[in-house]
């Protein structure tokens, strides 16, 4: 079997898709995507090609090193987001020419089915509570919330206590029977962490998520020294030669995202890396339909998996295309706050070509927002 071609989709809300073509008609999909800079990724899958035209696409493995390492220049998001897609879609194409899910090529299934969370919105407690009690109600039994908007460095005590108070809204909407999780988004300092999280701790959340920015990656072991919170990062560390350090510091959730580092081949091996230290592994996938398929072939494989993100309901623009995508939405149905272990060949999903390429003559150019504190200087979004 030979690759013979490809194709790039732009698509709304802010995702990238990737199809790749063999000479036996077997094609697989695969989602390339840094959000906000779609096409430059696309540019930088376009030169990876130059060396896969012709290539055999069952040498997962060999194609990874190469596009990995055998350029001067290695790493960054761009380029393992671009080896991400393409990683993921030679993936489907293995599964489907051995006829089994990708999770069974990886050694076979480690439980039955995969928790989810569901996310939740709203600026103020009231509406976080009314957000939360939508997600219960959908059969979820864990949510998770960015607990504050756009942040002061330091803020003040009414802006903490309003945090506070924002979660505290949702533990009681939810109970304590079930899970919330925190997405600090790396919008608070390394003090302002450690200044909060205390407050937070009566509350039992499951985790929380990027207490520093990454930038600031060598502070995480004092953060996870001042409090009892299980501390989570990983959405913008790219290879596990990123993840070294954090895991090292204490973490107790990694978070790596199978469209940006390295596809379903490096996101294992941070897994695997992870277990090693006692860290339970969250991936993290605020995108499309074919990165939360790559994402739940591995959640199937991999012993020390906690909880799968998903974008419905996510809030950064309409995410209805999650559902819309798809021939067949059976695999993405949640029962009870699970998805059951898919079956079908390959990431477990059917494209809807027509809705793509629909969309695709649309396309898109999203940016995140930008952020000003109150003195005009640029804040974390």
């Amino acid at each position: 079997m030979k690759i013979t071609g490809y194709e790039l989709f732009l698509v709304e809300p802010r995702w990238l898709f990737l199809r790749v073509d063999t000479d036996e008609g077997i094609s697989g999909w695969g989602e390339p995507i840094v959000e906000g800079k779609a096409h430059t990724v696309a540019r930088c899958v376009e030169e990876m090609f130059d060396y896969l035209l012709g290539q055999d696409p069952a040498r997962i493995e060999e194609h990874w090193q190469v596009l990995a390492k055998s350029g001067f220049y290695r790493g960054g998001v761009v380029l393992n987001s671009a080896l991400a897609g393409i990683d993921q879609a030679l993936w489907d194409i293995a599964g489907k020419t051995h006829g089994v899910p990708v999770h069974q090529l990886l050694g076979g299934h480690v439980r039955d089915r995969v928790r989810v969370y569901g996310w939740v919105g709203g600026e103020t407690p009231e509406e976080l509570a009314e957000s939360a009690a939508s997600q219960v109600a959908k059969g979820m039994t864990a949510v998770k919330l960015n607990p504050c908007g756009h942040l002061e460095p330091l803020a003040t005590p009414a802006a903490i206590n309003a945090i506070v108070e924002g979660v505290s809204a949702v533990r009681e909407a939810i109970g304590p029977e079930r899970d919330l999780a925190l997405d600090f988004h790396g919008r608070f300092s390394g003090a302002m962490s450690r200044r909060v999280l205390p407050l937070l701790e009566p509350l039992l959340p499951l985790f929380v998520e990027e207490p520093v920015l990454p930038e600031f990656s060598q502070d995480l072991g004092a953060v996870v020294r001042s409090t009892s919170i299980p501390i989570a990062t990983g959405e913008r560390l790219y290879s596990r030669w990123d993840f070294r350090s954090v895991l090292s510091d204490g973490i107790a959730v990694a978070q790596p995202d199978i469209s940006h580092a390295g596809g379903i081949s490096e996101t294992r091996r941070i897994a695997a890396m992870a277990e090693a230290y006692d860290v339970m592994v969250a991936p993290h996938c605020p995108l499309g339909p074919i990165a939360l398929a790559a994402s739940l072939q591995l959640d199937f494989a991999t012993p020390n998996f906690l909880i799968q993100e998903q974008a419905l309901g996510i809030g950064y623009g309409d995410s209805s295309g999650l559902l819309d995508y798809l021939a067949d939405t059976t695999p993405f149905t949640f029962r009870d706050g699970y998805i059951d272990r898919p079956t079908a060949p390959g990431l477990g999903i059917t494209i809807d070509e027509d809705a793509v390429r629909s969309a695709a003559e649309r396309g898109h150019r999203w940016r995140n927002p930008v952020w000003r504190n109150a003195d005009g200087s640029l804040a974390s979004w």
